[in-house]
């Protein structure tokens, strides 16, 4: 584990986000971290199919949205 710098402008959208996404401050910059490097990989890939494919990899089962 390491300290990252950051601006104090993200800190703070950070600490906004972490909140309506009831993620820690530290979990939501992590969350944002992971997609961004993901996203970074998979350039095609919606921001939507890349939280899926992650839910899949760690095998959560996914309600489906009634017709």
């Amino acid at each position: 584990m390491g300290i990252v710098k950051i601006d104090d402008a993200l800190h703070a959208e950070v600490r906004k986000a972490s909140a309506v996404m009831c993620r820690s401050i530290n979990a939501q910059a992590e969350f944002w971290l992971k997609i961004g490097m993901l996203a970074e990989a998979n350039p095609t890939m919606p921001f939507n199919e890349i939280v899926k494919a992650q839910l899949a990899a760690a095998r959560v089962s996914l309600v489906q949205a009634a017709a």
